[in-house]
């Protein structure tokens, strides 16, 4: 693994970007998600600029901060005349692998009332106008699945009760059906 720090900017962005939505063989696609890091917006922007795009989802985790940043999220995708298709929180619990229980280890927001899901990005939503789409658990194998490259609902195809497959199958049904997909 290389150790050397990257370090990317304006064009060096642009350029790659421009790489990864035309150069990329994707083969026929109905969606393409792409995962962005919050900040000044020369990736929203480039994207915008190079392929229609019909809509973007705003993922934040459990943390204000989080959700402070995503909110300012919206912002820039209503300057850009991009559609928002709702928001989606990862990281939201941990569901034990053996009963499924479900734990929210992570901050809960200020205004949270243990008592109720109208909390943090729901509230938000709400607020904005937006659809909340969903929570996403935390669990390392997903980030395993990712490292051997295989999308997490495909690793459990078998595994219709996995709360991370049926997490991450409701909010594409939901991304699909606002974008005039069938599911």
């Amino acid at each position: 693994m290389d150790p050397t720090p990257i370090s990317w900017r304006g064009l060096m962005v642009t350029k790659a970007m421009h790489q990864l939505l035309h150069s990329v063989s994707w083969g026929p696609l109905d969606v393409l998600f792409l995962d962005l890091p919050p900040g000044t917006g020369d990736v929203q922007l480039t994207i915008n600029q190079e392929v229609v795009v019909d809509g973007a989802v705003v993922v934040t985790t459990p943390q204000d901060i989080a959700l402070r940043d995503a909110v300012r999220g919206f912002g820039l995708f209503s300057r850009m005349d991009i559609p928002v298709l709702g928001m989606v929180r990862n990281m939201a619990f941990f569901a034990c692998p053996q009963c499924g229980h479900q734990t929210r280890i992570f901050s809960h927001g200020e205004h949270h009332h243990h008592n109720s899901e109208d909390w943090g990005a729901v509230a938000e939503c709400k607020r904005l106008g937006v659809d909340f789409l969903g929570d996403i658990p935390l669990d390392a194998r997903v980030c395993e699945d990712a490292d051997r490259g295989v999308p997490t609902v495909v690793s459990e195809e078998s595994d219709d009760r996995s709360a991370r497959r049926q997490a991450f199958l409701g909010v594409a049904e939901q991304v699909a059906k606002k974008v005039g997909l069938q599911w």
